[in-house]
């Protein structure tokens, strides 16, 4: 029996979020008819449902992964427009963006969360409200970071910064959770330092970069960052860096929180307070509010919040379905859309440099997700518990929400340890929660 009454988490284990075990965004089997149409033979019918038979299998293996990819594209999407708006007169300021873009944000995770009766919508459960408050401060940092240097990096380049995330991430369960961090993620941070550097090209190290080679001719070079400064880059990336320190705070308090609170109590939060320090930024810098005035300017600061829950949803959705190291693979595609969308919007071509840096931080980072060693699972006096090493949430979105799915590990540990109390917590235990 369900219920909408307030709920306490004070321990690890799982919360009774009192929704319902079914899983409300379950991929519908499509049942593929034996009998074909008169007009083809039964031969060719049985070479056509067979190919539509291993289509849908593969589609039912990867929905996970598509969803993500789905999401990652939404992303790439709402950072172009955040980009557009830096070419419009007058520019809007990164503190507005982040004012619109989550302030929709929390009026769709509101209206979901009042509809659907999960319970606490706009606080949380009383034993990780702090947590929660913490996730949300952390999450605008990560945000500031990736709209700021927008203005002063090209798309690709600061879409790869963020991938530095997961790493500081492992170091910062390693410090605050008590999580395992081995010496190759340790040496795979450090060298995605040095593709940072290259990204950056600081002065004191590359001078000022007039001759900075470039794979295409100079006629065809990084038009939509001309004008900056080596001084504004190397400001841009420091900005995106803090962006990666507010992103692994993020990560890290979701970590703590596991499954004690629904995906959705993050993202309210997260939207919610992103909103709060946003707007106080905007009154301390004197930050004007820019009023639409076009409707171009209108449209995209509408796509920005369209396209940024969107890619929430989606990866939630997917993140819902697939492990940690599938879900790191296809979250990396999004630098993929990124320098396919910069050439279309901008004319953009990378140097070779950046190139360089992109291709070290992306490998150190598949590297890191797919020789991430199995949690161990002879922990003692635990055989229903979910620890913190339980919750995954490498795969995150920049900080914006937590891994819910029940990974291989667990679905082995099950197998080796059967469940025999029956109980409703139980059961939601053993399902994956989702949007």
């Amino acid at each position: 029996m369900t219920s909408t009454h307030a709920y306490t988490a004070l321990s690890p284990d799982y919360a009774d979020l009192a929704q319902p075990t079914r899983d409300s965004i379950a991929i519908q089997d499509v049942e593929i008819p034996i009998k074909g149409p008169a007009f083809l033979s039964a031969e060719k019918w049985a070479k056509v449902r067979k190919v539509a038979e291993v289509t849908r299998d593969a589609y039912r293996r990867n929905a996970g992964l598509l969803l993500v990819v789905g999401s990652q594209m939404f992303l790439s999407l709402m950072n172009v427009a955040v980009k557009k708006l830096n070419s419009i007169d007058p520019p809007v300021s990164a503190l507005e963006l982040i004012v619109v873009r989550m302030a929709i944000t929390w009026i769709c995770s509101v209206t979901y969360m009042l509809s659907t009766g999960v319970p606490d919508p706009f606080r949380g459960p009383e034993g990780v409200r702090l947590l929660l408050v913490f996730r949300g401060v952390s999450g605008f940092f990560g945000l500031i970071g990736i709209y700021f240097s927008l203005q002063y990096l090209s798309l690709s380049d600061a879409t790869v910064l963020t991938f530095l995330a997961p790493l500081c991430t492992a170091a910062s369960g390693a410090l605050f959770l008590g999580e395992k961090f081995s010496r190759r993620e340790a040496f795979a941070g450090l060298l995605s330092l040095v593709g940072v550097v290259l990204i950056a090209r600081p002065p004191f190290i590359f001078g000022g970069g007039e001759d900075e080679p470039q794979f295409l001719p100079e006629e065809v070079t990084e038009v939509a960052t001309r004008a900056v400064t080596p001084e504004q880059r190397l400001l841009a990336v420091g900005v995106a860096l803090v962006g990666v320190l507010g992103s692994t705070g993020a990560y890290t308090s979701l970590r703590a929180i596991g499954k004690r609170a629904h995906p959705l109590h993050s993202l309210v939060m997260f939207s919610f307070y992103s909103v709060i320090v946003a707007s106080i930024g905007m009154i301390v810098t004197k930050t004007p509010f820019i009023v639409p005035a076009r409707l171009e300017w209108l449209g995209m600061l509408v796509m920005i919040g369209i396209f940024g829950f969107f890619a929430q949803i989606l990866l939630t959705m997917g993140l819902a379905r697939e492990t940690a190291s599938r879900g790191s693979m296809a979250i990396y595609t999004q630098i993929v859309f990124a320098t396919i969308l910069e050439r279309i919007f901008f004319d953009t071509i990378p140097s070779v440099l950046s190139v360089i840096g992109t291709l070290m931080i992306i490998s150190c980072a598949l590297y890191v997700a797919l020789t991430k060693e199995s949690t161990p699972q002879s922990t003692k006096g635990r055989k229903n518990a979910v620890t913190l090493r339980d919750t995954d949430a490498d795969s995150l979105e920049r900080g914006l929400l937590e891994r819910n799915d029940d990974d291989s590990e667990y679905q082995k540990d099950l197998e080796e340890n059967p469940v025999v109390d029956a109980s409703p917590k139980v059961k939601d235990l053993d399902s994956p929660r989702s949007l």
